[in-house]
């Protein structure tokens, strides 16, 4: 990283509050763009989520805009392509496709094995209909589902890690950027109240609960989709495990505490946990990534999430 004070526009303060500036900025227009249009209508309708698919693509569409005019108006020098530092490369993008959702599938090996005791399907069904073009069509027409998986995994981490981690990086360092760029991603998933209050869905205090464990799980996986894309430099991972996630839901716990096989499905949910946290570094080592990946040379300072393992 090229230094602010002789480079830039600036000190490190000037430099930090344009960051978090721009990060606010791009926060607030991506929720803005959910409510440019006027409807009676809740968000799962169709007519809606169409409506909300043409503004949110237009705003994550022009979000590099907003890293450009940081990096021009700090004076911050990026090394590599401004696209190479918001992950969208070719080096290493085999092991980023691969090993990041392996790695998140692993998580949750405790409800993909209470998923595959109570499916009615064998193996062999599941390989059928999921090389079943029909399937994916219907797939494809479903408005819901395309938001879930495709839509809002891709605009999301394009928005809330692809553009903000590069602003915050040089400011706070890699650690607390992967902790800071989440806050961001967890507020903006309150705009939620917004919609159950004006539909009635549950009591205020339910709500306002049912929000504070949102913002709690969202931050959460933000600073892991944040840590995958510091640590592989490639956004399709995080897209990936994005969508994996919004499949799967949150893990029903309560269902794996009750259910006939709990003490393997229970198993399962702890195994799970160990091997995560047992592969989380040797998964996302840079050294599969084509090194140094292009966010950690926004850093003046050696960072142990930016090297490779020994």
């Amino acid at each position: 990283m090229t230094d602010v004070d002789e480079h830039g526009n600036g000190g490190p303060v000037c430099v930090a509050f344009v960051s978090v500036l721009s990060c606010l900025l791009l926060a607030c227009s991506y929720v803005g763009s959910l409510y440019v249009w006027r409807s009676e209508l809740p968000r799962d309708h169709p007519a809606v989520i169409k409506r909300r698919f043409t503004s949110v693509l237009i705003v994550s569409g022009m979000s590099p805009l907003f890293v450009w005019a940081w990096r021009e108006f700090t004076g911050i020098k990026t090394l590599p392509s401004l696209l190479a530092i918001m992950g969208i490369r070719f080096e290493g993008v085999v092991p980023a496709v691969v090993l990041p959702l392996l790695l998140t599938m692993v998580l949750f090996l405790g409800p993909l094995t209470q998923l595959a005791m109570d499916c009615p399907w064998t193996f062999m069904d599941g390989i059928r209909v999921a090389f079943d073009p029909c399937f994916w069509m219907v797939c494809f027409s479903d408005m819901r589902w395309l938001r879930n998986q495709v839509v809002a995994p891709l605009t999301e981490e394009l928005v809330f890690r692809a553009c903000m981690l590069p602003m915050l990086v040089p400011c706070v360092g890699p650690a607390a950027a992967i902790l800071t760029c989440p806050l961001f991603f967890g507020v903006a998933h309150f705009h939620h109240v917004i919609e159950l209050l004006r539909f009635r869905q549950g009591t205020p205090s339910g709500i306002f609960l049912s929000a504070v464990f949102q913002f709690s799980y969202t931050a959460v996986f933000g600073a892991y989709t944040a840590f995958i894309l510091m640590r592989t430099g490639h956004l399709v991972g995080p897209v990936l495990c994005h969508s994996f996630c919004n499949y799967m839901g949150f893990p029903a716990i309560s269902a794996a505490l009750e259910h006939p096989h709990r003490h393997a499905v229970l198993s399962s949910y702890l195994l799970g946990v160990f091997l995560f946290l047992l592969f989380l570094f040797p998964f996302t080592d840079p050294a599969y990534y084509a090194p140094p990946t292009p966010l950690c040379t926004l850093t003046s300072s050696s960072s142990a999430l930016c090297l490779p393992s020994s």
